[in-house]
């Protein structure tokens, strides 16, 4: 197979393990570190890249984005025959799956209480809960939202799923569009967002949304921090109606330090770490799609910038 260049260009990622698996998975190709003014290239791998880099690089066949989120990458204006390609797990779907069940878990059977009491050296004991009181609603069934929903069942709590379009998951109750949203959320106690950051999706948890969860409901978020009205899950909070959260994502990261969300001791904040990309299984993704893409064949992860994701 002839000669063809990559280059990197990922922001805030240290380079050199993904120069060096590359490299070893491509020894027919030149890989480098994108700089101002570098050599045109055939296929690029990218996560938030400026402006910039698409200007000098128009000829780009494929990019590659390490992420699973690609809101970011199509608010750039993109080469119209570059293909844009996602990453659909990358090891990301184990890391989702535990950290939701983690926090649905640490929820319903009230650990966080009796860790704070722990600490205040209190011996106390809270009654047991139902499962069947407390129906999961995950939101968004890509392979991430479908993996988190499958280890949720394992668990024996009744689970909920809702996409855009119907997707038949082994004892998960489906739910699909925006007909069916409203039905999908007041079936739901505990909400869990996995759903890719687009137009249509921009602030969807809002005041009306939230309020239709359950009473005592739980929202957990790990998407983006744009799909959450933040003074909205505040006031429901406030109100008794939430009894909490778990954020991993927000509007702005770092979480600024005067943000309300840190003295709210009902959230839970973690540092936008759920599923972390692990660069072994992304290299392995992409050197098999753009091999792929290189012979004409088809590949899955393609984005719609249509629908985008």
């Amino acid at each position: 197979m002839s000669t063809f260049q990559i280059t990197f260009c990922c922001t805030n990622t240290e380079p050199d393990p993904w120069l060096a698996g590359l490299r070893a998975s491509f020894p027919q190709a030149e890989v480098t570190v994108w700089q101002p003014g570098a050599a045109l290239a055939d296929y690029a791998v990218v996560w938030a890249p400026p402006q910039q880099f698409f200007d000098e690089q128009p000829q780009l066949q494929a990019v590659f984005n390490i992420g699973a989120g690609v809101d970011a990458l199509l608010k750039l204006r993109l080469p119209p025959q570059a293909v844009v390609v996602r990453l659909e797990d990358a090891g990301m779907a184990v890391q989702m799956a535990e950290y939701v069940c983690q926090g649905v878990i640490r929820h319903f059977r009230d650990l966080n209480a009796y860790d704070n009491d722990a600490r205040a050296g209190h011996w106390t004991y809270y009654k047991p809960r139902q499962r069947s009181e407390f129906p999961v609603g995950v939101m968004g069934l890509g392979v991430l939202g479908e993996r988190v929903a499958q280890a949720l069942c394992h668990f024996e709590f009744p689970v909920n799923g809702w996409s855009r379009s119907p997707k038949p998951i082994p004892g998960v109750r489906g739910f699909s569009g925006a007909a069916q949203l409203n039905d999908f959320l007041a079936s739901s106690r505990v909400l869990v967002n996995l759903l890719p950051l687009t137009p249509d999706t921009l602030n969807i948890l809002n005041h009306d949304r939230l309020s239709r969860l359950q009473a005592g409901g739980y929202v957990i978020n790990v998407a983006r921090g744009a799909h959450l009205v933040d003074e909205d899950l505040l006031a429901l909070i406030e109100s008794g109606h939430l009894s909490g959260a778990l954020l991993d994502v927000f509007r702005t990261e770092p979480l600024p330090t005067e943000h309300p969300f840190w003295r709210e001791p009902s959230i839970t904040l973690t540092p936008h770490t759920s599923a972390r990309t692990l660069v072994t299984d992304s290299i392995a993704q992409i050197m098999q799609k753009m091999l792929a893409l290189r012979q004409g064949q088809p590949v899955t992860g393609v984005v719609d910038p249509g629908r985008g994701y």
